[in-house]
């Protein structure tokens, strides 16, 4: 079977002869003069399977895909511990001006000047906020900026020749990152328990302090959505045995111009930049994730810093100290430029704002949901709060996943869920500063109706998504990541055989029901 044919089995938009784009003519000299540098056993023997569509017909398959997917701009994304909020479009239009996005990496100092003192005076802005003076902007993301501070932790400590100390302390309720960031710096983990209230257990704590204690990381806000009141009696032990305390800066959205974590004793913390100041988020990255450091942890930093040498910004290699780099170039510069927009665009009484508005969105949420589900830690809650389901399950057999599921068809994105595990049945909520009272409401109102569902209906849904519930385990195993084309048999069976998709409301619509998954 030809290649067009196998195509139309395929691809059942495709029809032989359509184009949406005229290429030029080939410039590639004839096989038997490339030979010699080409040869023949890598060229392919045939063209590739692709579809032949209009531009019509491929932006509206595109768009119509588009429209099954969850993203911060179509719905209310609610994902505890990840700080989903809106992004301002105006970062996007700054961040894609020639004098950034044309930009080369390995362009001279000289002709970057501009970028490099916004990148400087980032490095100052972040240091501030944090009470951390020595900053990195190196790391691409949370958990690698986690990383990065352990690796720091892990040089100090062999320039200090203190090889013994090998245990990093991570609270029960830590996220996930933190002991998997530990194991890779070459650190021992050792789980802290956290009290009935969720908070650190200070007796449980001081039974692990020792001379072979590196660093204790501690969230604060905590994920149980908690202010880690005793912090400053944590962080005074850590350096009585002359360890270190790393802040797991995740929830940093919390406390921006109210506290900074070098004030109550960090000594380093990494930025979610996505998170905390606004960026792209999800599906991968792209993310950045700073590291703040005290003043003599700074030689340890990655290489580049930006520096300022009179009113000229470059590029300082020269820190025999350093761990060396921890990406290419100076990070994802693209998401660093969004932050410092946001950053001069509110201002400190503006950062600030944000977090009194997330704080009062979490509480004002927390009562609401309290009324539905039970919440084990009753407030005041920080920015997030997490809820439990184990009566749901106890009673009716209902389980967090069920209506993490059934928020689809209220065109709701889901909670996270089934973390902190300090909370069986968690869900874990973040309505953030962005959210309006009647998108709060809006949630805790749908939250109602589907609790007092039928539990056989809870437990097959969603009802109005294509795809209802894949097998995500088998998807994180065994990712798909790469198509091929199949043979023509399997193609036309795979056709022939495929169900119909609609996005038709279910047997039990619902007036807020909206088509996404």
């Amino acid at each position: 079977m030809n290649n067009v044919a196998a195509t139309e089995l395929i691809f059942e938009l495709s029809q032989p002869g359509r184009r949406c784009h005229r290429l030029p003519e080939c410039d590639v000299p004839p096989v038997e003069e490339t030979a010699q540098w080409l040869p023949t056993c890598y060229r392919a023997a045939a063209p590739p399977p692709l579809p032949e569509v209009g531009e019509v017909d491929l932006i509206r398959h595109y768009v119509n895909l588009s429209t099954r997917n969850m993203s911060i701009d179509t719905h209310f994304y609610p994902l505890g511990s990840c700080t989903m909020k809106y992004n301002p479009k105006r970062h996007e239009r700054w961040a894609a001006l020639s004098g950034f996005a044309a930009l080369h990496p390995l362009q001279d100092e000289q002709t970057v000047q501009g970028i490099l003192q916004l990148l400087y005076e980032l490095q100052e802005f972040l240091a501030e906020i944090s009470g951390l003076p020595a900053v990195s902007l190196q790391p691409a993301a949370g958990a690698q900026g986690e990383l990065t501070a352990l690796l720091v932790a892990a040089a100090y400590f062999r320039d200090q020749a203190q090889p013994q100390r090998r245990k990093v302390l991570v609270p029960d309720s830590a996220h996930g990152t933190n002991p998997a960031s530990a194991a890779l710096a070459g650190f021992e983990t050792v789980t802290i328990k956290s009290t009935p209230q969720g908070l650190v257990d200070l007796n449980d704590l001081r039974s692990h302090l020792g001379p072979d204690v590196a660093v204790f990381m501690i969230t604060n806000p905590n994920t149980l959505g908690l202010f880690e009141t005793q912090i400053r009696t944590i962080t005074d032990w850590l350096h009585e045995v002359g360890a270190l305390v790393y802040l797991d800066g995740a929830n940093m959205n919390a406390i921006l111009g109210i506290t900074r974590p070098g004030d109550f004793g960090a000594d380093m913390q990494h930025y979610n930049v996505h998170k905390t100041f606004t960026g792209p988020h999800g599906g991968g990255g792209p993310g950045s994730g700073p590291v703040a450091v005290r003043d003599f942890l700074a030689p340890y930093l990655p290489v580049p810093i930006v520096v300022r040498e009179g009113d000229r910004y470059r590029l300082d290699f020269d820190r025999p100290k350093s761990i060396g780099r921890v990406h290419t170039f100076y990070g994802n510069v693209g998401i660093l430029l969004r932050g410092y927009c946001y950053i001069r665009t509110l201002g400190p009484e503006g950062l600030r704002q944000v977090s009194q508005q997330a704080v009062l969105n979490a509480n004002y949420l927390r009562r609401r949901v309290a009324q539905i589900l039970e919440v084990p830690h009753p407030g005041p809650c920080m920015h997030e709060f997490v809820a439990s389901a184990r009566r749901l399950l106890r009673d009716r057999k209902v389980r967090a996943m069920d209506l993490a599921k059934r928020l689809l068809d209220f065109g709701i994105h889901a909670p996270t869920v089934y973390f902190p595990l300090v909370v069986p049945e968690a869900l874990m909520i973040e309505p953030t500063e962005t959210e309006s009272k009647a998108t709060l409401d809006a949630f805790a109102d749908a939250l109602g109706r589907i609790v007092a569902e039928d539990p056989e209906h809870l437990r097959t849904a969603p009802h109005t998504t294509p795809i209802s519930r894949p097998d995500e385990v088998k998807a994180v195993k065994e990712p798909i990541l790469r198509w091929h084309p199949p043979s023509a048999t399997a193609a036309a069976s795979s056709i022939a055989d495929a169900p119909v998709v609609t996005t038709a409301p279910s047997s039990n619509p619902e007036p807020h029901a909206h088509p996404a998954g």
